[in-house]
C-alpha cells in the first residue's frame, strides 16, 4: 500500500512539475512575441529572421536601422491590414529585439 503512495505521489509530482514548465515555455514564447513591433503581424518564421538579423549586428546604430527599417515595415503592412499598432519607440529599442526587455541580463539571447 506504502509503495503505491510513494509511486502515485512521484508521478503526481512529474506531472506538475512538467505542466509548470509547459506553461513557463508558453509564457516566454508569448512575451518574446509581444517584445517585437507588430510581432501580431508577423509569420513565426518573420520573428525568428528578425531577432536572428538584430542578434547579428555589431554595433547599437545598426540595430537601430534594423528597427526603424522594420517599424516601417509594420506600419505599412498595419495600413494595408487595416489594424492600428500601438507607438512604440523605434529609435530607443522599443520593440525590445535586442534583448533590452525586462529580463535581468540584458544580453543577447537565453
Amino acid at each position: 500500500m506504502k509503495r503505491k503512495i510513494v509511486i502515485l505521489s512521484t508521478l503526481l509530482s512529474v506531472l506538475t512539475l512538467s505542466a509548470g514548465h509547459t506553461l513557463a515555455a508558453d509564457k516566454d514564447r508569448t512575451q518574446d512575441r509581444d517584445q517585437i513591433y507588430g510581432s501580431q503581424l508577423m509569420t513565426q518564421q518573420e520573428r525568428i529572421e528578425y531577432r536572428t538579423r538584430i542578434r547579428a549586428t555589431k554595433t547599437a546604430e545598426e540595430r537601430k536601422q534594423i528597427r526603424k527599417e522594420h517599424h516601417e515595415r509594420m506600419k505599412e503592412r498595419a495600413k494595408v491590414q487595416g489594424v492600428t499598432l500601438p507607438n512604440g519607440s523605434q529609435t530607443q529599442g522599443g520593440d525590445m529585439g535586442s534583448g533590452g526587455g525586462k529580463r535581468s541580463g540584458g544580453g543577447r539571447g537565453r
